[in-house]
């Protein structure tokens, strides 16, 4: 059974209400954005569909004070559990913890979009309804994710997703008829003895003159490998 709470440097997050728990690949995901952030004090408008725990949003927040999140979620158990996690964090006036589906959100736009949406679209489904509709995209699929994001990003703002690896090649097809540009892919190993199975991806209405492409490894020999500990070193307790 999973833990009802993870616990990270700065903050705790409990999830006994959430139907997604905290992963290891949404950790890394977390820590790839905040490691991207610009220093800056103006303010920085981001929107985190389907925050869950509330984990991006926290992560994000620790690393940079100039950021003002909404942070949306269908789910009213989860949407009440990520504002506990957030009120007793050490940074409960940058996030707005908002229940709402994003295909009807039109409050503003954004600087910068997150999202670790449904992963499993047409996929088998499980009888657990709110794990179902947290893991699966029968809520939310993935033309209807671009639809509102066309909406609610800023003309010069940039959004990150988190995909299973399957999914890469259906998004960077996708992404060209929206009128968005592919700015950087990160393939996601879970160990080296294991094929890449999450991919972190990076769009922008703004066309670069090379699309980066690198990889990470989880763990190697059965410990973290030098690259994530780099990334997740300021949340990760023992690291």
């Amino acid at each position: 059974m999973a833990n009802s709470f993870f616990r990270f440097k700065q903050f705790t997050i409990h999830q006994d209400r959430c139907a997604m728990k905290v992963t290891t690949d949404a950790c890394l995901f977390g820590a790839w954005i905040a490691h991207t952030l610009p220093r800056t004090t103006s303010s920085i408008d981001v929107l985190d569909i389907g925050t869950g725990t509330g984990l991006l949003s926290l992560m994000l927040a620790q690393k940079q004070p100039a950021l003002r999140i909404d942070a949306l979620e269908i789910d009213s158990d989860a949407a009440q559990q990520a504002r506990e996690n957030i009120t007793a964090s050490p940074w409960p006036n940058q996030i707005q913890v908002v229940q709402q589906d994003v295909q009807g959100y039109r409050e503003k736009q954004y600087d910068l979009i997150i999202s670790n949406p449904p992963f499993y679209e047409d996929s088998l489904t499980s009888p657990d309804a709110r794990r179902n509709k947290a893991l699966h995209d029968s809520t939310l699929t993935l033309e209807g994710l671009w639809r509102s994001v066309q909406t609610l990003l800023k003309p010069d703002g940039c959004f990150a997703l988190l995909l299973p690896a399957y999914r890469k090649e259906e998004t960077l097809e996708m992404v060209q008829i929206k009128g968005f540009y592919n700015n950087e892919i990160v393939l996601v190993q879970p160990t080296d003895q294991k094929p890449v199975f999450r991919v972190m991806l990076r769009f922008s209405r703004t066309a670069g003159k090379t699309i980066t492409e690198t990889s990470i490894c989880i763990k190697k020999d059965n410990a973290y490998t030098s690259a994530f500990e780099q990334l997740l070193k300021d949340y990760y307790l023992y690291l």
